[in-house]
């Protein structure tokens, strides 16, 4: 049976980075505490200046500036493109990474998933759509103020940065969203 979560912005658990040169907003998780025993995590970082980012040996990184003017990324001693709002890069959590920013700071978006343990795709829509997926995880997170979610006869509107969650899914959904949001769909692997 699934179960569908809506996690609202405003009660997000602040935490420190594993590095100690910030914080982040957890907005969830599938498993663990604090900085470890996750499969996968969500969350919102802020970024006041240029430094180094934590390490997470073992998984992938998806991040996505949201506010702000952008940034760079040294990752491994290669300059990534500029990563301006809503412009997702994926990178190793092995890799040595620091950031530049571009004129600011910044709030990103942050997938943390371990391929071992989970297959991920992540995609952002900017306007109404309708899909289907049999993810087993189903994360929505919010954009804007606004934002209505359908899965099946179940709607919910969503504020700014909050997020739907959708666990425990075992057949074809549909799901239909109104507007600006990210779309996450997580899958346990079976090995």
């Amino acid at each position: 049976m699934s179960q569908l979560t809506v996690l609202r912005a405003a009660s997000y658990p602040r935490m420190p980075w594993k590095n100690g040169g910030g914080s982040t907003e957890e907005i969830t998780r599938d498993a663990g505490v604090g900085l470890d025993g996750f499969g996968w995590r969500l969350s919102i970082a802020d970024i006041a200046e240029s430094g180094g980012f934590s390490t997470f040996a073992g998984y992938q990184r998806i991040i996505t500036v949201l506010q702000g003017a952008g940034m760079t990324l040294h990752v491994d001693g290669q300059t990534t493109r500029p990563l301006l709002p809503i412009d997702p890069f994926a990178f190793s959590g092995e890799s040595q990474v620091a950031c530049t920013l571009l004129g600011g700071a910044i709030r990103d978006f942050n997938l943390i998933y371990a391929p071992d343990r989970y297959t991920a795709r992540l995609q952002w829509i900017d306007s109404p759509q309708r899909f289907f997926t049999s993810a087993g995880t189903v994360l929505v997170f919010s954009v804007a103020e606004g934002l209505s979610v359908s899965v099946g006869s179940t709607t919910e509107i969503l504020g700014k940065h909050d997020c739907l969650q959708l666990d425990g899914n075992s057949e074809l959904l549909e799901i239909s969203v109104s507007g600006s949001c990210c779309l996450i769909e997580l899958t346990a692997t079976d090995r």
